[in-house]
């Protein structure tokens, strides 16, 4: 799907921001999508290379379905390299490694299973649902005739034809907003910020449920100015937007950073605060008071958590217990 050919058997791929052209026999920067003789091909369609019943709040989603199971599923490949990547093993084996690993699952034996373990979602994630958009499309869609949700936890770095392509089936995303910087997301992800940007605008104008996280990174994007700046873009798609800032651990090409400390999570949670966020949730310290729900008009604890499970949850036909006012979210 999404693309289109070009002179020489070159193809163009539309799927995602990069928008690469590809010669015969060759791969796009995702290392999954493969020119054959002027025609574009997934390699890894109904491949999965790693399938798991979740907490819905892994993702994250905090306002989506609380307290609910996600079957969740991936592919090899990704579009970006994050140097920080903690799924580098699957995420970036074809690009290194040159392989395409992964045991055959349909989109209808993965909905059959969602439906068989009481999954009230199905979750694409762990390495980067847009190049195994194919696979996830064709499963999104039966599973919503079957009235199963699905969710995108995501870069966000697709093309608006990708993105609308899978809107009808598409009830939730969590966007990585990795740093607020052309710099940063040059040196660090192998991308641009400016179409991440632009897919969390059209997801909001398109109904999509938004999540946004910011994994926090010791020196490289947890000054008070960029924190600040993020808070205030995520403001203008709504206050109702939760914003998950979360504690980086030294991984892949990352190790000689330390741990984030959870005083640049405070921080962090405080700002979005001072610009007027509702929901603020800090991620990978458990027990950390920002792990819960508060209502944004009275103030009292609406669900409390430690690590993915809910201990207490007073939020009743999406309203606050306590004041009686409405609680942004999906709470069917």
């Amino acid at each position: 799907m999404l693309y289109e050919r070009l002179k020489e058997n070159k193809v163009k791929c539309n799927l995602c921001s990069h928008r690469c052209v590809i010669v015969p026999t060759k791969r796009g920067i995702c290392g999954v999508r493969e020119n054959r003789e002027g025609v574009l091909y997934s390699s890894v369609y109904g491949k999965s290379i790693a399938t798991h019943i979740d907490p819905i709040e892994k993702k994250p989603f905090f306002n989506f379905n609380p307290g609910s199971s996600a079957f969740s599923i991936a592919t090899v490949g990704c579009n970006i390299r994050c140097l920080n990547c903690q799924n580098a093993d699957i995420s970036q084996a074809p690009r290194e490694l040159g392989q395409i690993a992964g045991e055959e699952l349909s989109p209808e034996k993965i909905v059959t299973l969602a439906k068989h373990h009481n999954c009230r979602s199905i979750s694409y994630t762990y390495t980067e649902p847009t190049v195994f958009f194919e696979y996830a499309y064709e499963t999104a869609k039966l599973a919503h005739q079957e009235g199963i949700g699905n969710n995108f936890v995501t870069n966000g770095y697709m093309t608006q034809e990708a993105l609308r392509t899978i809107q009808p089936y598409l009830n939730a995303a969590n966007v990585d907003l990795k740093a607020f910087t052309e710099e940063h997301y040059r040196q660090v992800c192998g991308a641009r910020l400016g179409p991440v940007l632009d897919t969390l605008r059209l997801m909001k104008q398109l109904g999509i449920w938004v999540e946004v996280t910011t994994l926090v990174l010791p020196t490289l994007n947890d000054s008070e100015e960029e924190l600040r700046q993020i808070a205030e873009f995520i403001l203008s798609l709504g206050a109702e937007t939760p914003w998950h800032v979360t504690a980086f651990y030294p991984t892949y090409k990352m190790t000689h950073l330390p741990r984030t400390p959870a005083s640049s999570l405070h921080k962090a949670r405080g700002i979005g605060q001072q610009v007027g966020l509702r929901y603020i949730y800090s991620g990978n310290i458990p027990g950390d008071e920002g792990e819960n729900t508060y209502c944004y008009n009275c103030g009292k604890l609406l669900i409390g958590r430690y690590g993915y499970q809910i201990s207490e949850n007073h939020i009743e036909d999406s309203k606050c217990a306590y004041c009686g006012v409405n609680i942004d979210g999906v709470w069917s």
